[in-house]
């Protein structure tokens, strides 16, 4: 006889239902019966909008500070077609789904054509931004963060998610500006920069300037290549490269593996 499933796997489940449209809509969700499901889909929906609202609010602030010259405010999309169209599949929180959102949002602001030059480097960090924050977290630390016995004994490789972005314009240069008082479009510097954008296991997102070195490390850095092999292909030193694995870890960019 199958047990009865406990409260917390009721609650549990009707959150899922509430966060994942896919799930919501099948048949294994249906037969349970749990809830009405035209009441679940609205609910869902509202929470859909409520969590991307706050998402698109806080990773394309940026944008919102243009409004004034665009006319256009990223979360504007929520109210869209497009945003629409996204609800059947939507899961809250996923990258998927964040990455779909954020590039709705670029889209809507590019298309205001504004005066501003460093517009698209500009949407292509927040929707980057967006887009690394999302995916699941690991709430526990484990040995695949990577101790110094991890270090000797596994190599290191790239976190999934982690992006290195070029741009046109020297964005960190210009980014504080934008959220003061201004009345005049704050310019940009013309000087190609490079960023990594990584996150934690425990959801926070950092940004960081990288140069070529750091940007070999991160692009070699596999998970099979010994720091032998790393040191080589980055043209690094062996203490140079201890130095930069340990800020690359400490950002979330790269972890040394367990092997598991």
């Amino acid at each position: 006889m199958t047990p009865a499933p406990s409260d917390r796997a009721l609650q549990d489940d009707v959150i899922r239902a509430l966060a994942d449209a896919p799930y919501r809509g099948s048949a294994e969700w249906r037969a349970r019966r749990l809830a009405d499901p035209e009441r679940v889909e609205r609910y869902g929906r509202f929470l859909a909008r409520h969590f991307y609202y706050e998402r698109l609010v806080h990773f394309f602030k940026y944008s919102r500070a243009l409004a004034r010259v665009t006319g256009r405010r990223p979360e504007a999309i929520l109210r869209r077609p497009g945003f629409d169209a996204l609800l059947p599949t939507a899961v809250l929180g996923s990258r998927g789904t964040a990455r779909a959102v954020a590039r709705l949002a670029v889209e809507y602001v590019s298309e205001a054509d504004a005066p501003i030059p460093y517009l698209a480097d500009l949407l292509r960090y927040e929707e980057a931004m967006m887009v690394v924050e999302a995916g699941p977290r690991k709430w526990r630390d484990s040995d695949g963060a990577g101790g110094a016995g991890s270090r000797e004994r596994y190599p290191p490789e790239k976190v999934e998610g982690t992006l290195l972005l070029e741009f046109a314009f020297d964005l960190p240069a210009v980014l504080p500006k934008l959220l003061q008082p201004w009345t005049e479009l704050p310019p940009a510097p013309v000087r190609p920069t490079k960023l990594l954008v990584a996150r934690s296991p425990q959801g926070r997102v950092a940004v960081a300037r990288s140069d070529a070195a750091v940007a070999a490390v991160v692009q070699l850095a596999d998970g099979k290549r010994t720091l032998a092999e790393l040191a080589a292909g980055a043209g690094l030193q062996a203490s140079e490269l201890e130095e930069t694995l340990k800020g690359l870890v400490d950002l979330g960019a790269v972890r040394f593996s367990t092997g598991s």
